[in-house]
């Protein structure tokens, strides 16, 4: 095992880098269970972060639902400290690393090559972060080894590998985030994923997966009990639920409808005008008229517990 100090590449401040060869100490011992172990991890950071955890990934192009669940469920398993190993792409892996870390977790991002040829470029920052902080940026390719289209599926055994499960919180069809919960199931670990609306392309895989036996998460509280079950030893979470779900659960709603408002935009976010198909007209829901509904929405917007997205829609607040 080689540890040294160096600035370059993915860590602009100077941080531990370490080789460490298949039988040495520190080669983590769940990689002997794929079928080709890497032969060499390159770590830069923190070694002792590379241990088993939950693997959370999924869509690069995420919707703010995947991006929620992402940040709330790495949230949840971070305070258990229980490391978060994703795969540092845009979307629902970037996602997981920051809240991991805004929690004051242990995170692991696998590259695509090596560990002074970060990709995605605009990640730099996310990967820095984590080698400061008690993570691991980790590749089997030497240092400036270039990343190329092969190389990231033979990056996601490795995060399948180290994982006990791994969650899939969001994916389309086809989508590559599949070959990761393939190789999963390979090296004979859970695979679990979050369902989504029948309607949103984005959850399509993911729903795929439940259907063909993938282990459904459906609430913060379930995937709790899920951590408790695959890591035993870890310490429970001071705050079993999302800080952010807690505030809007005391959210002064002026009545019934913008509680349905605010749970059906939870549920799937809406452009304005399909709020007014939704909730304009007669029922026990219904805003009376157009003028009301919207005076409603920005009611929402000013307490936090609705914002708007870049394409219109409205939602939750990410």
């Amino acid at each position: 095992m080689i540890a040294t100090v160096d600035g370059r590449g993915t860590c602009a401040r100077s941080v531990s880098r370490w080789e460490i060869s298949r039988g040495a100490t520190g080669y983590p011992a769940a990689f002997e269970c794929l079928d080709k172990p890497p032969e060499t991890l390159y770590i830069a950071g923190d070694a002792d972060a590379v241990r088993e955890g939950i693997a959370i990934v999924g869509a690069r192009k995420a919707t703010p639902y995947g991006l929620r669940v992402a940040k709330l469920l790495a949230s949840c398993a971070a305070r258990r400290g229980i490391p978060v190993i994703s795969g540092g792409a845009r979307g629902c892996d970037a996602a997981a690393h920051e809240a991991a870390l805004d929690a004051g977790g242990v995170t692991v991002a696998f590259l695509g090559g090596g560990c002074d040829r970060p990709y995605p470029a605009c990640n730099k920052g996310l990967f820095e972060r984590i080698a400061v902080s008690g993570g691991a940026v980790v590749s089997e390719h030497p240092w400036n080894f270039p990343p190329k289209p092969y190389t990231f599926r033979a990056r996601n055994r490795l995060i399948a590998g180290l994982a006990r499960a791994t969650l899939v919180v969001e994916a389309g069809v086809p989508s590559g985030t599949f070959s990761t919960a393939d190789e999963a199931l390979a090296a004979n670990r859970e695979v679990l994923a979050v369902p989504g609306s029948i309607f949103s392309p984005a959850s399509s895989g993911s729903n795929a997966l439940i259907a063909q036996g993938a282990m459904p998460v459906t609430s913060e509280e379930a995937f709790s009990d899920m951590l408790e079950r695959l890591f035993p030893d870890a310490s429970k979470a001071a705050f079993p639920f999302c800080a952010q779900d807690r505030v809007q659960a005391r959210l002064p709603f002026s009545g019934e409808q913008e509680s349905a408002l605010v749970a059906a935009l939870a549920a799937d976010p809406l452009r304005l005008e399909e709020m007014a198909e939704a909730f304009v007209g007669e029922g026990a829901h219904a805003f009376p008229t157009m003028s009301e509904l919207m005076a409603s929405v920005g009611r929402l917007e000013a307490l936090g517990a609705i914002e708007r997205f870049p394409d219109g829609r409205f939602g939750p607040v990410r």
